[in-house]
Formats: C-alpha cells, sequence, structure tokens
C-alpha cells in the first residue's frame, strides 16, 4: 500500500464526517467507486451521489469539487441519464470523465458527435497545451485508457482545448476562470499513464483543495461520533476474525472501552489457527472482552448430507442468527442481572461499497438483514454502530494498522461469511475440512515467502470433494481428491483477473499440498476472470 493509500479513509455522509466532500457523481459508469477512491488516494474527502442530484442538493452539501463519472450512454440517447445544468454556475469546480465531459460540453454549449470513429483501450493522446493547469506537468504524447463511440467536436465558447487524438479533435478542455475541467479519457484507470496525476492537478492545484484528508483524522471523527451516539449504553459485536469486524470492534472499543464486548462464533468452519488469532492476537491487540461460542459440532450436523451451495449457504446464516441470537440474549440477561446499563447498540462492519451498492446513504435505526452478520432478522433490536461505512476496504486495512492491530488481521485476504463451507464442492464434513485447512494453510504460507501477500487479492483454494482423479504415489496408484488453487488481482471485487503467479511457486506450493495432504493427489489452476467467472467457486 502506499503512503498515498494509507492517508486514505473516510466518511460518507455530512452527519459523519466534518470534512467537505469532493462529490462524484455516477452516470451508471462501472467506475464510479474508483474515482472516488482515488480522490481519496490524493488524502482527499469523496462521496459518490446518483446523476439525478440537484443543484439545491450540492448547494446544501457545500462540496469542494465535483467530479463527473462516465457511463454506458450517449448523451443523444433517449432516456439517457440527464443532469441539473445548474450546476456548472454553482461555481464550485466541476471535472467531466467521458461521459461526464461529454455532459458538460453539451451543457455548456459545445458540441457532442457521433463520428464513427470509437476508440476504446489504449488510445495515444496529444497534449496540445500542457501549461494549462489540469495537465501541467505531463508529456505531449502519453497513452490513455477510451471508451467511448461519441465525441466532443467543438468545445463550449470560453473553452481551451487542451488535448486530441486521431480520432477526437477535442480530448480535454478546460475553462480556468470557471474552474470547468473535463477529458474524454478515465484518468481513474491504471492503464490512462498520468491519470492520477490528471485527479491531483484538478483537486489540488485547479480547485485548491489540501492533502489533509487522512486515516488519523477518521479515527479521531469516528470516536467522537460514537461516544455521542452510544453514551453509556452497552454495545455487542459478531466478530469473524475478519478484517473489516475487527477494525469496527476496535475503533468502538477505543471509543467506549469495556463497554463493548464481542461474540466470536466456531462454527468450524474457520482456516487453520484464526480461532486463535482472535482469541489471543486481537485481544492482546485491543484488550476486548470476548465470548467465545463454540458451536462447530451443531453447524456439521446441520450441513450433514448436503450438497448444494445455496442451500449450504442458507443454513450457514441460518445457524449462525441462531447462536449468535443465544449469545446476545445471554449478555443481555447477564447486563441485567447486574443491574447496569442494557445492551442497546450491534456493531457492523458495512463498508462503503456496501452503501453504494444497496442505493443506501444513512443508517437505519433498527438491525436489518445484511451479509455482515449473516444476515439478522428484523426484529432483532439494537441500533447500528456502523464506523466503516463510508470506507474502502484499502481504507480500513490503514486503519487498522493504525489502530495497532497485528499483521495477520490486518493483512487478511477477504474470506466469504459462510467460510470453508462454500470452498468445499460437495458435502462438508470435518475430514473434508482438516483436509481443506492444511491445503490452504501451506498455500497462505508460500505466498507470504514469496512476499505476494500484498500482489494478489485474495487466493480461494477449492477442494472438488464430489471429484476424484488417479494418480501414483510412492509407486502405488491413488484415487484422490483435486485440489484448485484460484489467485486473483482486483481492487474491489467486482472485477479481477486471474494472478499470474511464477512458476516456480506454483509448482512448490502443488509439490507440498500432493506430499503433506493426505487425500490430495492433483493441484490445478483456474485461469479464468471475472466475468466469467466468480471468485469464489460456490
Amino acid at each position: 500500500m502506499t503512503d498515498v493509500q494509507q492517508n486514505g479513509a473516510q466518511q460518507a455522509s455530512a452527519e459523519q464526517t466534518s470534512a467537505r466532500p469532493v462529490l462524484v457523481v455516477d452516470f451508471g459508469a462501472q467506475y464510479a467507486q474508483l474515482i472516488a477512491r482515488r480522490v481519496r488516494e490524493a488524502s482527499v474527502y469523496s462521496e459518490i451521489v446518483p446523476f439525478s442530484v440537484t443543484a439545491a442538493e450540492i448547494r446544501e452539501k457545500n462540496p469542494l469539487g465535483i467530479v463527473l463519472s462516465g457511463g454506458p450512454s450517449s448523451v443523444y440517447a433517449e432516456g439517457a441519464p440527464a443532469f441539473d445544468a445548474e450546476i456548472f454556475d454553482l461555481g464550485v469546480p466541476v471535472l467531466g470523465i467521458c461521459y461526464g465531459f461529454q455532459v458538460m460540453a453539451t451543457a455548456l454549449g459545445g458540441e457532442v458527435a457521433h463520428t464513427g470513429a470509437r476508440e476504446y483501450g489504449s488510445t495515444p493522446v496529444n497534449v496540445t497545451d500542457a501549461g494549462n493547469v489540469l495537465l501541467a506537468g505531463q508529456p505531449h504524447d502519453q497513452t490513455v485508457w477510451m471508451s467511448h463511440g461519441d465525441s466532443v467536436s467543438q468545445a463550449p465558447e470560453g473553452f481551451s482545448v487542451l488535448a486530441s487524438t486521431v480520432s477526437t479533435p477535442v480530448a480535454a478542455f478546460a475553462n480556468d476562470e470557471r474552474r470547468l475541467y473535463g477529458v474524454q479519457w478515465h484518468p481513474e484507470v491504471k492503464h490512462s499513464e498520468h491519470g492520477q496525476q490528471v485527479l491531483e492537478n484538478f483537486l489540488h492545484r485547479a480547485a485548491g483543495i489540501p492533502a489533509d484528508w487522512n486515516s488519523g483524522n477518521v479515527i479521531t471523527e469516528q470516536v467522537e461520533r460514537i461516544r455521542a451516539q452510544v453514551g453509556t449504553g452497552k454495545v455487542i459485536c459478531g466478530l469473524s476474525g475478519g478484517v473489516d469486524s475487527a477494525v469496527a470492534a476496535a475503533i468502538v472499543h477505543k471509543a467506549v472501552g469495556d463497554q463493548l464486548v464481542c461474540v466470536f462464533v466456531d462454527h468450524g468452519l474457520l482456516r487453520q489457527d484464526e480461532r486463535r488469532q482472535v482469541e489471543e492476537d486481537y485481544v492482546k491487540a485491543t484488550g476486548v472482552r470476548l465470548v467465545t461460542v463454540d458451536a462447530r459440532e451443531q453447524f456439521l450436523d446441520a450441513l450433514a448430507g448436503v450438497s448444494d451451495p445455496e442451500q449450504k449457504r442458507k443454513i450457514i446464516g441460518r445457524e449462525f442468527i441462531r447462536t449468535f441470537e443465544n449469545a446476545a440474549e445471554a449478555l443481555v440477561l447477564e447486563a441485567k442481572a447486574e443491574g447496569g446499563e442494557m445492551i442497546k447498540f450491534l456493531v457492523q462492519g458495512t463498508l462503503y461499497p456496501d452503501v453504494v451498492e444497496s442505493g443506501g446513504g444513512s443508517g437505519t435505526a433498527n438491525i436489518k438483514s445484511h451479509h455482515n452478520v449473516g444476515g439478522l432478522p428484523e426484529d432483532l433490536q439494537f441500533d447500528l454502530v456502523e464506523p466503516l461505512r463510508t470506507l474502502f476496504k484499502d481504507e480500513v486495512r490503514a486503519i487498522g494498522t493504525e489502530l495497532g492491530l497485528p499483521r495477520e488481521i490486518v493483512g487478511r485476504q477477504p474470506f466469504p461469511g459462510p467460510g470453508l463451507g462454500i470452498r468445499i464442492v460437495g458435502e462438508v464434513n470435518w475430514e473434508r475440512l482438516e483436509l481443506l485447512r492444511e491445503a490452504d494453510a501451506i498455500v497462505r504460507a508460500e505466498l507470504t515467502a514469496a512476499g505476494l501477500d500484498d500482489e494478489i487479492w485474495q487466493c480461494p483454494v477449492v477442494l472438488l470433494a464430489d471429484v476424484r482423479s488417479v494418480g501414483v504415489q510412492g509407486d502405488g496408484r491413488t484415487y484422490g481428491h483435486p485440489i484448485v488453487l484460484r489467485p486473483v488481482s482486483s481492487e474491489d471485487a467486482m472485477t479481477a483477473d486471474w494472478t499470474r503467479l511464477p512458476y516456480d511457486l506454483l509448482a512448490k506450493i502443488s509439490n507440498r499440498i500432493t506430499n503433506e495432504v493426505d487425500g490430495v493427489n492433483r493441484v490445478v489452476l483456474d485461469v479464468t476472470s471475472k466475468p466469467p467467472g466468480t471468485i469464489e467457486w460456490e
């Protein structure tokens, strides 16, 4: 993680942060969240708002700047996302990207034409005015990432053309007096060689926004907000051992101390050594009170004979709800017997992508079904405490590091709520779980030894329990299970590509698994991107 990323951490509404935002207007782009992240990597707080936002709503939010995202539509198509043109008259600096660039051009009197000369992917661009603040310090010839069919054929009056391509005469423009800027390409993607510099030039030089938003600010603001919300009340947190719940609980504990109690459910579907990490390393680092519920037998009994992945998910979710409810009820009765404050609040590790993708923007008074706590029922009456509600995953890791959480927890790869139960293709039983745990531990150890933990998003290890293959081990014929390696690279898990691991490393992992894990005689590599495949197999 870069130093700039270490500073990335944020709040997503005026009620949760004192920082004035840069608003990213989403026109249906696949990259809207990525733009918001890139802004934060420049140490500037950002929020995502829909294209239907009005000038009055913008004025109320009092943003430091606005970025208009790309989108799949043509500005002239019927039903294309519209935009309140009065926003351009608010005096707020605006940067238009791709579709947002064309929206700005048409709204301000420029022309957009369907020339038939489409540009997709890596495209050479010629910067004709490198003296303008937006493209200052950039080479005249560079490669950018394009994705458009329509083109701006004429810039609005008062705008200077800054760049062009062979097919696009107006690839970037600027009006310094009004602080309005636009580029046809996507500066937010890494394929655009100087893309982050474009965004930072807009933020820091054109809009004059200081690079002063960082993880320390977020922790301080969240601690104050949690104390104001909770008061003297007691708080409960379902701790999974994953990054999100671990960091959420750590922030709440920093705010209210012993008013928080965490519940850790060992359902038997964990990876090797995870229970110890939570019970020893995490508790030692935070001092939090932890209640562990050993429910391994309960979960395995419920999963016996079940192979269908959706049915397995439902069973695991149901059993988790029952276990967590029982633990919560016991803690409530304990608090009542002691005559102290009742447990009124529930911590959830909801992240900003969860909020954006669900179309939400504010909290709810009572707990709703949510994947972070296994789908808790509506009648479980707790008020939500969501300290990570405005953060992306890399920002959560940065905050966890600053709070002093162990590297083994902060650097942990994303792990599905149903655990190893959905990484066994077939029925789940203790023998298969132990086999998969051994193989998974080998893979994780070798990736760490190779220094690749930060190079990949995650590497699910899958046991094909209902498949057997012929092998030869110890001069004898075997009939064992295949293990699938699924290393992927991603920024947000919405899309992913398989990671090209070194051949020598793959060979070492394969040799160790087939030599050390009884019942496995074959290791295979999944080389499917997402889409069409998903990251997990089930």
